[in-house]
């Protein structure tokens, strides 16, 4: 007990006075993640409109294939990657095998399900609701899934964060590809396995309860966006109903 006691209050000081390791690898992770959730946002939320109102032969195929890449594991993307990248894969002359740049593909890679799916169906149910009313304007279901985005654009929110939260716990995938090279891509989560292993655990308290700040403050703000697109449809029942802004905007 005097020992995990010790560690935590050794981990606590590491947060507290800014341990260089400890930033350096905290804003590798952040900087990989958010850019790997870019990326899919670029993919993902125009992949997910598409698939919400367009209809076109193969649809409920490729609905089946992209909701069991929900539950595609990490290791098996990591693989994937790396054989891609590797000196013998197609991609082998990029040379980016053991780069933060081929941790950001593979995140990409894990991500960009998980944003489509969630778009697509925020996408599909207001679609049911205003597509009537989008055609009378004269969009089409192009414009019409694209004007869908920008008015759910709060629910869209939280499905980047949520995205974010998946791509920054992740270690399978990044172990595999980055290398989890000290100084050059070892992030949180493969960070505190190898430390773990080492047995230095302050160091990896540290990053874990750094891990679970970031968890926690996603979370957070997934509950606040929540809250206010709550509270903005209520005064939008509570009024006058009128076209969507966007569409209103569009025909006008």
């Amino acid at each position: 007990m005097d020992a995990f006691v010790e560690s935590v209050c050794t981990a606590l000081g590491l947060i507290v006075h800014a341990d260089a390791q400890l930033l350096r690898v905290v804003s590798l992770s952040l900087g990989v993640s958010g850019t790997a959730c870019l990326l899919a946002a670029g993919f993902g939320l125009v992949g997910g409109a598409a698939l919400a109102v367009l209809r076109f032969p193969g649809r409920r195929a490729t609905l089946v294939v992209l909701n069991t890449l929900l539950a595609l594991p990490s290791v098996v993307v990591g693989l994937v990657v790396y054989l891609l990248l590797s000196r013998s894969g197609p991609l082998g002359s990029w040379g980016l095998l053991f780069t933060p740049v081929a941790m950001v593909i593979a995140q990409t890679v894990l991500v960009v399900p998980v944003v489509a799916a969630l778009t697509r169906e925020a996408i599909a149910d207001s679609w049911k609701q205003h597509g009537e009313q989008l055609r009378s304007l004269g969009a089409g279901r192009w414009v019409g899934g694209a004007l869908l985005l920008w008015d759910e654009r709060l629910a869209l929110l939280t499905v980047m964060l949520a995205a974010f939260g998946r791509a920054i716990s992740e270690v399978g995938a990044v172990m595999i590809v980055g290398g989890n090279i000290d100084g050059h891509t070892r992030v949180m989560t493969t960070a505190i396995a190898l430390e773990t292993s080492k047995g230095d655990l302050p160091l990896a308290l540290a990053l874990g309860m750094v891990l679970l700040g970031v968890v926690l403050i996603l979370n957070v703000l997934i509950a606040v966006v929540r809250a206010w697109g709550a509270r903005a449809q209520g005064h939008a029942r509570g009024g006058t109903p009128e076209v969507l802004p966007a569409a209103k905007a569009q025909h006008g």
